[in-house]
C-alpha cells in the first residue's frame, strides 16, 4: 500500500478562494480605516479653535470675525490647511493627499464645527451660551469617514 502526502488540487483551491474571499473584505475596510485615521488630522486641526472661539464669544458676547482674531493656527500640516473661521464656525478643508482620495471617493473636502447656542441648540449665537459644538450640519465629508461623533 502506498502513502499519498500533501494536498488534493481542490484542497489547494478552496484555500486560495478562502484568502480571496478575505483579502476582498478586508482591503477595502483597512482603506476606510486608513481615510479616518487622515481626516482625524483635520478634527485636531478645528479642534485647536474650539477653545479660543468659544473663549472669544465668552467675553465678547460675539463670535470672532476673522481666523486671527479667534487666535486659530495660520499654518497646515501635509493633509489639512489652516482652519478659517465663518461666523463662529470652524472650517477645515483637506489639503494634500487628502484631498485627492476624498475627492477620488466621492466625498466632500471640508470638515466644520458649528457652534450651538441656548436651550434648545441652535446655531443661532445671540447672547445666549455656547452650548455644544456640532460636527454633521455643514461637513462635505462622507459620514463614513468621520468619527463616531460626527456621523
Amino acid at each position: 500500500m502506498v502513502k499519498t502526502r500533501g494536498f488534493t488540487l481542490i484542497e489547494l483551491m478552496i484555500v486560495v478562494a478562502i484568502i480571496g474571499i478575505l483579502a476582498a473584505i478586508a482591503i477595502p475596510a483597512y482603506q476606510d480605516y486608513q481615510m479616518r485615521a487622515k481626516v482625524t488630522e483635520l478634527v485636531n486641526m478645528a479642534a485647536v479653535c474650539k477653545t479660543s472661539v468659544g473663549e472669544f464669544y465668552q467675553a465678547k458676547s460675539k463670535m470672532p470675525p476673522t481666523t486671527a482674531d479667534a487666535g486659530c493656527p495660520t499654518g497646515g500640516t501635509a493633509n489639512a490647511k489652516a482652519p478659517i473661521i465663518n461666523n463662529g464656525s470652524i472650517e477645515v478643508p483637506a489639503d494634500g493627499g487628502l484631498r485627492v482620495q476624498l475627492t477620488a471617493g466621492g466625498s466632500g473636502t471640508s470638515f466644520v464645527f458649528t457652534p450651538l447656542c441656548g436651550d434648545p441648540a441652535t446655531p443661532v449665537c445671540t447672547g445666549s451660551a455656547l452650548t455644544v459644538w456640532d460636527c454633521k450640519l455643514a461637513t462635505t465629508i462622507k459620514p463614513k469617514y468621520l468619527p463616531p461623533d460626527c456621523r
